[in-house]
């Protein structure tokens, strides 16, 4: 009896992850035409990208799904919201003695005396005019309040029109001037946009295999010529090179400290005096960076770097975690300056355009939750 035997079906290959490859590479721009001139120099060598990225697969996973962390889940940690949050929970009585401990909160929150001061006594007179039935009447208020100062600031950096646009990043070691650089850096390669970085912060060690590094990571040519340079001279090179290939957009590093505070200044100075030189509008922003822990440090540091750099906009880092949150309100009464971006957190993608509402709302949510 014959018998009729069914070949069994070769298994299929299981096929190797897709995304494997692209997770810790950034999409390529497309390459920028050789430089032309002989004064602007080669890019940087090539640096091997750090095996743990952040702007690779933690950060490709925080584009794809960027609300489920927004203002509100990175702001509501700082002492701002914390203190602002038990002081409404408690549906404390309508009276002078809440707008005392108001008081109280915001000036331990850094938002500074005056501004402090202001906000409460400005909501002291319309309570004593009746204006509010009860305290949420009066967290509706101070939210609006807040927002008002606030929104004079909320100006974002548009650097159409000019080409390259220069870029001058100033502020003391520590506040995460090169990492805001990488990740405007990123966050201009990602809108289409050409992006060169000059290593102008040629006294800190690490500062240039810093920068280096950021380059690697988003695809970004860096222009350096090492330690103890002439940062000058080095940011005078990389402005040929950017105009020589077309850039859109040249970032540069400079110092946060050098060995008097009165060197520094002086640096900073010649760098726009050499820039002046190709282009006499440039640099076209000054963009000092300020870390959001430092609190009232902050305010004067703005103080200084404004008299001798021309400081036109600020960069407020460090935000999320242990950021008291309230020196945003102080910079915006003390200085008036634009407020360009805040960071909300490490990954490249965390450096957000600078929203007034979105602010507020992360430190005093409307929905009265904390």
């Amino acid at each position: 009896m014959l018998k009729f035997w069914k070949k069994k079906p070769a298994e299929p290959t299981p096929a190797p992850p897709a995304e494997a490859p692209a997770a810790d590479v950034p999409p390529p721009l497309p390459p920028a035409p050789a430089a032309t001139t002989m004064d602007a120099p080669a890019p940087a060598p090539e640096i091997e990208s750090p095996g743990a990225d952040e702007t690779g697969a933690a950060a490709a996973e925080t584009e794809a799904l960027p609300a489920k962390r927004g203002w509100r889940e990175r702001l509501a940690g700082s002492s701002l919201g914390r203190g602002l949050g038990a002081l409404f929970q408690r549906n404390p009585k309508l009276d002078d003695d809440l707008l005392d401990e108001l008081e109280t909160t915001l000036i331990s929150a850094d938002v500074g005396v005056e501004a402090s001061t202001a906000l409460v006594e400005a909501l002291r007179k319309r309570m004593h005019k009746r204006e509010f039935a009860d305290a949420a009447a009066l967290r509706k208020a101070l939210r609006e309040a807040l927002v008002t100062l606030l929104k004079p600031v909320e100006r974002p950096l548009d650097i159409a029109g000019r080409k390259p646009f220069v870029v001058l990043t100033v502020g003391i070691n520590g506040v995460g001037k090169t990492t805001t650089i990488g990740k405007l850096a990123r966050r201009w390669r990602d809108e289409g946009r050409s992006v060169l970085l000059a290593a102008g912060d040629t006294f800190r060690a690490a500062a240039v295999e810093q920068l280096k590094t950021w380059g690697d990571r988003n695809g970004v040519p860096v222009i350096s010529q090492g330690q103890d340079a002439d940062a000058a001279s080095v940011i005078f090179d990389a402005l040929q090179a950017a105009r020589s290939r077309g850039a859109d957009v040249l970032v540069a590093d400079t110092a946060g400290r050098l060995h008097t505070q009165g060197g520094l200044m002086d640096e900073l100075g010649k760098i726009a005096r050499v820039l002046k030189k190709l282009d006499p509008d440039a640099p076209h922003e000054v963009l000092m960076v300020i870390d959001g822990t430092t609190g009232q440090n902050a305010v004067n540091q703005v103080r200084q770097f404004r008299q001798v750099a021309g400081v036109t906009g600020l960069v407020v880092t460090k935000l999320d975690g242990t950021a008291k949150g309230g020196v945003v309100f102080a910079l915006a009464r003390e200085f008036g300056l634009p407020i360009r971006f805040v960071g909300l957190g490490e990954t490249a993608t965390d450096l957000r355009a600078f929203d007034a509402a979105a602010f507020v709302d992360g430190v005093l949510p409307a929905t009265g939750h904390g």
